[in-house]
C-alpha cells in the first residue's frame, strides 16, 4: 500500500467511566474539564493541528452530550454576539478545529477492539489514526504527538504506535511493545502483551493512547477471540498482524495526560493551570499558602 496522507481518525468515547463515578453518572468523563475545556475538545483539536480531516467519534447510551459540544449552538452565538462578548463566540465556534466529525454508537461495550471495529465502513482502504477520548496529549515540540506517528508513517510506511516508558508497577496497566530500537530512537516491533505481568512484559515500553494504524486491523479484529476483561482487545488484534506488517513504536516528545481517575484529574487540573498566564501568578500564590497552612495543621 503506497503512503499517502491520512486523513482520518476515530476517537473512541463509550466507557462508563466508573473511576470517576458519581460525577460520570450523568456526565461523560470525555466532557471532564481540564481548566475550561473538555478532555476530549483537546483530543479532537490534537487530531486536526496534525493534519486530519474527518473523525468518527464511537459513543455508547447516554453520552449524547459529547454530540451536542461539538454540534453549533445558535440561540448562544446569538446571544454573545448581542453582548459584545466576541472572544468567547470565537472560541466557542473554533470548537472542532475545522474537522467534519460523525458519529456512531457502540451498544455493547466489548472494548478497545470493538469500538474500533464499528470504524471499518468510516476509514475504507486508508491508514487512520486513533486517539483515545479520554487521555491528552501534550507535545513538548511544535508538532502535536499523533503529528509525530503520522511523520513516522511517512517514514517507514508503516503502521506506528505512540510509545512511552513507565515505571515497572505500571506495567500490568498498559499494552507493551518490545523490539529492535533504530537509528533514530524508534522501535521495531516483535512483541506486544497487554497488560502483561512485570516478569512477562517485553520491555517498559507502552502503548501511549495514540495508534496510526493499517485498515489491515479490521480483518484482524473480526478473528480475534476476547481476551483480557472479557473484551476484544486492540491489541491482541496488532499483535496477530505482526508477522505480516511492519508496526513501528515511536517514543513521544511529549507528555500522556490520563484523566482516568480523580487523583490524575487532580494533577492534571493544576499543571493545566499554571501552563495558562491569566491565571499562573495568583494560583501559584494559592496553592503556596494552602500547602503552608496544611503544613501548620500537621505541626
Amino acid at each position: 500500500m503506497s503512503v499517502r496522507k491520512v486523513r482520518k481518525a476515530v476517537i473512541p468515547a463509550a466507557g462508563f467511566g466508573t473511576r470517576f463515578l458519581p460525577f460520570t453518572k450523568s456526565v461523560p468523563k470525555e466532557l471532564i474539564p481540564l481548566v475550561d475545556k473538555p478532555v476530549i475538545q483537546y483530543v479532537v483539536e490534537e487530531a486536526a493541528a496534525s493534519g486530519i480531516e474527518e473523525i468518527l467519534i464511537i459513543l455508547s447510551s447516554g453520552k449524547e452530550a459529547i454530540r451536542h459540544h461539538f454540534s453549533p449552538a445558535p440561540e448562544l452565538e446569538q446571544r454573545l454576539e448581542e453582548t459584545g462578548k466576541t472572544k468567547i463566540l470565537d472560541e466557542l465556534r473554533s470548537i472542532g478545529g475545522g474537522v467534519r466529525i460523525s458519529y456512531t454508537c457502540q451498544h455493547e461495550l466489548n472494548g478497545l477492539g470493538g469500538a474500533v471495529l464499528l470504524a471499518k465502513e468510516f476509514v475504507g482502504n486508508e491508514f487512520f489514526a486513533i486517539l483515545l477520548g479520554d487521555t491528552v496529549m501534550s507535545s513538548t515540540t511544535e508538532r502535536p504527538v499523533t503529528g509525530q506517528l503520522v511523520d513516522a508513517y511517512m517514514k517507514y510506511g508503516a503502521a506506528v504506535v505512540a510509545a512511552e516508558i513507565v515505571p515497572p508497577e505500571l506495567v500490568s496497566r498498559y499494552g507493551i511493545i518490545g523490539g529492535k530500537t533504530l537509528e533514530d530512537g524508534a522501535v521495531d516491533v516483535t512483541e506486544m502483551i497487554e497488560k502483561p505481568s512485570v516478569a512477562e512484559a517485553p520491555s517498559r515500553l507502552a502503548v501511549a493512547s495514540r495508534y496510526l494504524l493499517s485498515p489491515a486491523i479490521f480483518e484482524a479484529l473480526e478473528h480475534t477471540p476476547r481476551g483480557k476483561g472479557n473484551e476484544v482487545q486492540l491489541t491482541d488484534a496488532m499483535r496477530s498482524l505482526l508477522g505480516r506488517e511492519r508496526l513501528i513504536g515511536r517514543p513521544i516528545a511529549g507528555k500522556r495526560h490520563d484523566i482516568g481517575d480523580k487523583l490524575s484529574f487532580l494533577e492534571n487540573t493544576v499543571e493545566f493551570a499554571l501552563r495558562r498566564p491569566e491565571f499562573r501568578d495568583k494560583f501559584m500564590t494559592y496553592l503556596k499558602s494552602v500547602t503552608a497552612q496544611e503544613t501548620q495543621k500537621e505541626e
